[in-house]
């Protein structure tokens, strides 16, 4: 009986896997409103969400910490299995930089990420002690690490790889000469393995227009309430995320409704 359940299990999780894969179509983007806990899992899924996604930021903030892997891995962990556990939703899992620097460490925390039953990842090449870039050959031997662990575990593990080179310094220039850094990553990162490429801090309709066409693999951009999701679909965008700002909002309006209350 008990191997059944088991198999049963890995079986959902395996067409989880293909699902959320399969949602990741250019101009008509899945759109992740982030959650923190498996309450808010539940309230995201009560939507028309096709699936659930974590914003680390948000988790370590829902439990007391600081983003940047602060957050007990174990802890995260123990979290996300909660959450998969809550939702009939594929889930995918805010990973950091990967709780670890070298790239069997980062393969360990995707196997735990697995096992807890998650389907894909986001995984960046951001430093959490400095917000230093990593190299390309450093990120992209990460990476193939990341995807090695998601091979022995059996499924098709979406592995999402975030670059920050636009999420730095407000002085940090955007323009086309920091964008053709990011399309060397972009296909860098592909080759590595990346199923997806996320690229918060951009947003910019037409260097968005020029990554989705250079790039190889689908293009997440991170959205807020003055995002127009129609221009994004129409410039092909594959994925829309919102991070943190849905755990802001909630806490906002927890906070609101206390002081109406409380005086």
């Amino acid at each position: 009986m008990k191997t059944n359940t088991v198999s049963t299990s890995t079986r959902e999780q395996v067409n989880a896997s293909e699902s959320f894969r399969k949602l990741h179509v250019p101009g008509n983007p899945l759109i992740l409103y982030n959650i923190w806990d498996a309450g808010s899992a539940q309230a995201v899924a009560k939507s028309r969400a096709r699936a659930i996604a974590t914003s680390s930021w948000a988790v370590a903030k829902a439990h007391g910490y600081k983003d940047g892997e602060q957050y007990p891995y174990q802890q995260a962990i123990h979290n996300l299995r909660e959450i998969v556990d809550s939702v009939e939703l594929p889930v995918s899992f805010d990973l950091e930089s990967g709780y670890g620097e070298e790239p069997e460490q980062v393969g360990k925390s995707v196997s735990l990420a697995i096992d807890a039953g998650a389907v894909g990842c986001n995984f960046e090449d951001s430093v959490p002690r400095d917000g230093t870039i990593r190299d390309i050959a450093t990120q992209v031997a990460r990476i193939r690490g990341a995807r090695k662990a998601s091979e022995s575990g059996n499924i098709d593990f979406f592995i999402n790889a975030r670059c920050d080179l636009f999420f730095q310094d407000p002085s940090v220039k955007h323009d086309e000469k920091l964008l053709a850094t990011v399309i060397d990553r972009a296909l860098a990162y592909a080759e590595a393995g990346a199923d997806g490429f996320f690229v918060p801090g951009l947003a910019t309709i037409s260097l968005i227009s020029q990554l989705v066409k250079k790039s190889l693999i689908p293009i997440n951009i991170l959205a807020d309430s003055s995002t127009s999701l129609q221009i994004l679909a129409e410039n092909g965008v594959a994925r829309v995320s919102y991070g943190a700002a849905p755990y802001v909002e909630a806490m906002h309006a927890l906070e609101q409704a206390a002081h109406a209350i409380n005086g």
